[in-house]
């Protein structure tokens, strides 16, 4: 992450910014105060960065327990006057929505702008989401930036548009543009501090009353878009086919068209503000057209939105023809209204409706592009790093179930063990939702007895997780006295977006002390029993979780070991490697364990030899492999 642009840009000049860096410089600038938000790919970075520039811009930063408090303590800053930001992704939105929608009913003071990352194509998610639903549902409006200059921009705009309405206001930035770099343009820093006051005549008040403040509020947004220049348009004036794009889908349009070489025939319609829409400007340009392409990201959300609008003013457009993610004509990867857009899907587009050849690639085109992939590329599988603590404890976790017998089984969760699901975590996971949500179905599970239900059910979380959204459902478990074994994998981190802080760590999200909050009193001042082991030492745990599976009602096992990335980088590693005098490989019948079943990638079993051996540029050196080794020939040696 390149922070000294964001720390040292100089006014005048441009620097090279990705667009969450872009985000964060544009609060900067805009005199944000407070900033607050869980981590989640793929706006983590906003957070990070201003929790590294903070001392020197004046501002606090907070990596809050989950989302919804985050919005929390960003509103109690705005109540008070000051600039505040608030960041998340779409889950993270699902999770703060109640207050959110409160907050937009009681209205705010100081600028409060909330920074969703959606993630078309789900990069780093477990579900594809578009978040301007429910926005449109907590009647906020959203801007759109389409590249980093626009990102840092837009939010500087988003900051006045809040004052101007006295309302929250949403900037979007989808995976392409949160984690693309580009060129931009460095402003000053707002050099004004202001004073945080709750005065006596404010009050912030949640009332159906002011559903109608709601609704002008938007209008309100609706007549500033038509102000700002935020929406415009480019092209023919008088097209007859235009495309209607927002977000990066404007990049794509803008690509496709030159490509085609349309520049004098198909129009662009870029909306800065996707909602409320700017009827203004759209009502001129349909009047005037024939054909509308719609170029967005994830659902047809501005398609929707534009069609009713149509429908509104039918007699006065005439006959219009419409194509997008509705009409199945702009499809994604998958061959599907899903996924992302790129420059190929929108001038495939172009070619089927204006009725253009397509352009067919050379038959070569695949050959070519595979002769250029060396020969010696290993394959590669998701899975666990290597050294991952957690590959341990899945393993120890599949043996105790097994010499239990019970057809036990394990409840997964959302972070890096959710690679559970697959080889490197035994296939092991029966279920993956969201945030906490395999303790509160375990706590479901474990009350299914009388019913005849007797199988052992074990919930796995990470730490971070654990702070984000167990508690309230351990809380459900030991008041209904549910039967079932939590286990927390603690890796000391927030891995699977970035390694932040949590309030297990004892740092702050700019890197200060802070007090630490312990799994152990936490589950302990329930009144649930907790136990910690080290999932390295195999055979302890898996004896351990045998007898905790023999218990009765809610109990939780805390697997604690480093995340193997920071490790790594805290301590020299030991060198770990494969005696091939002692490997008997097949003879032994276990044809490459270490490889083949424990998924270690940096296990390598070599068929055509049948041996095993270790790629020391991949391994940790956790050494975690040579307990399973039924041959003893996975040697450890510490290195001098």
């Amino acid at each position: 992450m390149s922070v000294v642009g964001v720390r040292r840009g100089q006014p005048g000049k441009e620097v090279l910014l990705s667009g969450n860096e872009a985000i964060a410089r544009g609060a900067v600038e805009a005199g944000v105060q407070v900033a607050a938000a869980y981590p989640g790919s793929p706006s983590s970075e906003v957070l990070g960065t201003l929790g590294q520039v903070g001392d020197q811009f004046g501002l606090y930063a907070e990596w809050s327990v989950n989302e919804k408090v985050a919005v929390e303590v960003a509103a109690a800053a705005s109540f008070a006057g000051l600039r505040s930001m608030t960041i998340m992704k779409p889950d993270g939105m699902n999770v703060a929505l109640d207050f959110i929608t409160a907050v937009s009913y009681s209205g705010c003071k100081g600028g409060m702008v909330v920074v969703l990352g959606d993630d078309p194509g789900a990069h780093s998610s477990s579900k594809e989401e578009d978040s301007r639903f429910l926005i449109r549902t907590a009647h906020l409006p959203i801007l759109e930036p389409a590249d980093a200059q626009e990102a840092k921009d837009m939010v500087k705009l988003a900051f006045k548009l809040s004052e101007k309405l006295k309302q929250p206001v949403v900037v979007r930035a989808v995976t392409r543009i949160c984690h693309a770099s580009g060129n931009v343009l460095i402003d000053a820093v707002a050099e004004q501090r202001r004073v945080p006051q709750v005065t006596p005549e404010d009050r912030f008040v949640t009332m159906a009353v002011f559903h109608d403040a709601q609704e002008r509020k938007l209008e309100a947004a609706a007549q500033w878009a038509a102000k700002s220049g935020i929406n415009s348009y480019e092209g023919r004036e008088n097209a007859k086919t235009i495309i209607i794009a927002d977000g990066p889908s404007y990049r794509y349009a803008r690509e496709a068209v030159a490509l085609l070489g349309l520049g004098n025939q198909v129009g662009i319609l870029k909306l800065g503000m996707t909602w409320p829409l700017d009827e203004g400007i759209l009502l001129k340009h349909l009047r005037k057209t024939h054909q509308v392409i719609f170029a967005e990201e994830i659902e047809p959300f501005t398609e929707g939105n534009v069609k009713a609008l149509a429908a509104q003013h039918w007699g006065e457009l005439g006959s219009l023809a419409f194509f997008g993610r509705e009409s199945g004509h702009v499809v994604g990867r998958p061959n599907r209204s899903i996924g992302e857009l790129d420059p190929d899907i929108l001038t495939s587009v172009l070619e089927q409706v204006l009725g253009i050849p397509t352009r067919k690639r050379a038959k070569d085109y695949g050959s070519e592009a595979r002769d250029l992939l060396p020969e010696t590329m290993p394959k590669r599988e998701l899975s666990f790093c290597a050294g991952c603590p957690h590959r341990a404890s899945f393993w120890a976790l599949q043996c105790a179930l097994e010499l239990d017998g019970r057809n036990g089984f394990v409840l997964g969760d959302i972070g890096c063990y959710t690679m559970g699901l697959g080889r490197t975590g035994y296939h092991m996971l029966k279920t993956v939702h969201c945030m906490g949500a395999s303790v509160g179905l375990a706590g479901g599970f474990g009350k299914l007895r009388d019913f005849g239900f007797e199988q052992p059910t074990i919930s796995v979380v990470g730490d971070s997780t654990f702070y984000h959204a167990v508690i309230p459902a351990l809380i459900n478990a030991k008041y209904n006295n549910s039967n079932f074994l939590t286990v927390v994998l603690d890796n000391g981190t927030t891995a699977m977006t970035g390694h932040q802080p949590h309030p297990g760590t004892g740092k702050t999200a700019t890197g200060a002390p802070a007090t630490r909050v312990g799994i152990e009193e936490v589950v302990g001042g329930l009144g649930i029993s907790v136990f910690a082991h080290d999932p390295y030492d195999i055979e302890g745990t898996m004896r351990l979780v045998f007898d905790l599976l023999q218990q009765e009602g809610p109990r939780v096992l805390i697997l604690r070991r480093d995340c193997a990335l920071i490790a790594a980088k805290q301590a020299k590693k030991p060198r770990v490697y494969v005696d091939q005098k002692k490997c008997i490989g097949e003879d032994c019948g276990c044809n490459g364990f270490c490889s083949r079943v424990f998924g270690c990638p940096a296990n390598i079993w070599e068929p055509e030899v049948g041996r095993a051996r270790i790629d020391e540029a991949v391994c940790s050196g956790c050494g975690v492999c040579s307990s399973l080794c039924p041959q003893e020939a996975i040697l450890v040696e510490e290195v001098v």
